[in-house]
């Protein structure tokens, strides 16, 4: 710690020093869209850098906070962008391990007295001096049902958020709705988290460039009626039921490789070519059942 109030630090000599830059760009390559999540975070970098080199001047601050909560539909990169946030943490020296430990109601809550208590315990012990993310955090509260004991390891939770807040740092993540009424129930939680990140879905458009970036990984791509087919998938699936994002249209790209491979397979005897393998054609695609629905 320097004292001499002459002294000064190089910002981007100290920015260097850190992976931050990295992390920041991957999250760009590897996520589409999500352009206010992506600001959020670098907003949330930047002040985790500034509080560090205030305190190497002695600087007073108080200790920023941590805890998060990530609301949103599935498959909108809730999980990834957790990870890449246990490595601007670690980078930084705000946890002492970069490691993202992913947890459910199931890993928590137990089913009889006595049995939540330890679950809860061992579950943090784990993700000690790293992240602890709880998905869909809102079922760990039944205020419906007397017998639950979900308000117990919600206790303990709040205990170890509060009193080990440097040794740990907690992503409460889940739909925005009963997210909104979890914390309305239980506000010594919602006190307790600093920074509120909502995710919003992916467009029409994004989607199709996620599609394209998962057909790239495994060495195949659409033809331009497949696009088009592909679209027309998108806009369907997403006015039906549990539709999911990315993770919907990775789901839907498994099955439009199937029935490609089981295509191929019925026309045996003829020679293969590189093109044949790799295309994913327009009837791979609108042989789903969304478009008989």
């Amino acid at each position: 710690m320097v004292t001499d109030s002459t002294y000064s630090i190089n910002l981007q000599e100290e920015y260097a020093k850190t992976e931050i830059a990295k992390i920041l760009k991957l999250l760009d390559d590897e996520l589409v869209g999500l352009t206010p999540v992506k600001s959020r975070i670098r907003e949330i970098a930047a002040l985790l850098l500034i509080d560090k080199l205030r305190k190497k001047l002695a600087i007073t601050s108080g200790s920023p906070g941590l805890h998060m909560s990530f609301t949103g539909s599935p498959g909108t990169g809730k999980t990834t962008v957790g990870l890449k946030m246990a490595d601007i943490l670690y980078q930084l020296g705000y946890i002492k391990k970069g490691h993202l430990l992913t947890v459910t109601r199931d890993d928590l809550v137990g089913q009889y007295i006595g049995h939540t208590a330890p679950k809860t315990k061992e579950v943090l012990k784990k993700a000690m001096d790293g992240v602890l993310f709880i998905d869909e955090a809102y079922y760990l509260y039944k205020p419906d049902n007397e017998r639950d004991y979900g308000s117990e390891a919600i206790e303990i939770l709040l205990q170890v958020m509060e009193n080990q807040r440097d040794d740990l740092v907690v992503i409460l993540a889940g739909y925005k709705e009963p997210m909104d009424k979890f914390y309305a129930s239980n506000p010594g939680l919602s006190s307790r988290i600093a920074n509120h990140i909502d995710f919003p879905d992916y467009t029409t458009e994004e989607l199709l460039k996620i599609a394209k970036m998962m057909l790239e990984e495994q060495q195949y791509q659409l033809t331009s009626d497949a696009e088009i087919a592909l679209i027309q998938y998108i806009n369907k699936r997403k006015e039906k039921p549990l539709f999911a994002n990315a993770r919907s249209i990775k789901n839907a790209l498994d099955r439009a490789r199937m029935r490609q491979a089981n295509r191929i397979f019925e026309s045996r005897g003829q020679v293969l070519t590189k093109k044949e393998l790799v295309n994913i054609e327009a009837q791979d695609i609108l042989q789903s059942s969304i478009f008989n629905s």
